[in-house]
């Protein structure tokens, strides 16, 4: 039984910093982070006998953590939705079509990301961190592809805004 927790613990300390990211990407604040982290490790944990060495551990041990998050923000979406389609209100966002490549500090990446209302972020995460497709999206979120495409843009929209936002805000520092 020492020789189990030994390992669980090197397992820990080795993956930790990996999987904490999954987590920070994906929820909104560090404190539900802490507890999707917590409660994913409990999972891998429970599991770690149903790897079947094949593909690398850490992509395993990433998708346990992706699924909880997922897991965790989809009881949210049930009450979010409800609440989006009382609402009625417009969500589009007015961005600039003009591109120019800038440099976001990963930091102030994250937390624009985490700003993103959680559907947003939930595919924004899917698609762009672990590149899954807008087909693989709607088949594991259950949506259509064209909710998910739709999603994607408005987060990235959003993140744009925020950018130009901040760039504009240097802009004006500087001059």
């Amino acid at each position: 039984m020492d020789k189990n927790r030994e390992g669980q613990r090197e397992l820990y300390t080795l993956l930790s910093p990996v999987l904490y990211g999954i987590c920070l990407k994906y929820m909104k604040n560090k404190t539900e982070a802490d507890d999707v982290f917590q409660d994913a490790f409990i999972i891998l944990f429970q599991k770690i006998d149903q790897y079947k060495f094949k593909g690398s551990f850490e992509g395993w041990a990433k998708r346990i953590f992706v699924n909880e998050a997922l897991e965790v923000l989809r009881k949210k979406q049930r009450q979010l939705y409800i609440a989006i389609e009382d609402a009625n209100e417009d969500n589009s966002v007015e961005v600039s079509t003009n591109t120019v490549d800038v440099y976001v500090p990963q930091d102030r990446l994250l937390k624009y990301i985490q700003q993103l209302p959680d559907n947003y972020r939930m595919i924004f995460n899917l698609f762009v961190f672990e590149g899954y497709s807008h087909k693989e999206i709607s088949t594991k979120l259950n949506i259509a592809i064209g909710t998910s495409k739709s999603l994607l843009s408005r987060a990235k929209s959003i993140l744009r805004v925020k950018i130009n936002e901040e760039l504009s805000k240097k802009c004006h520092e500087e001059g």
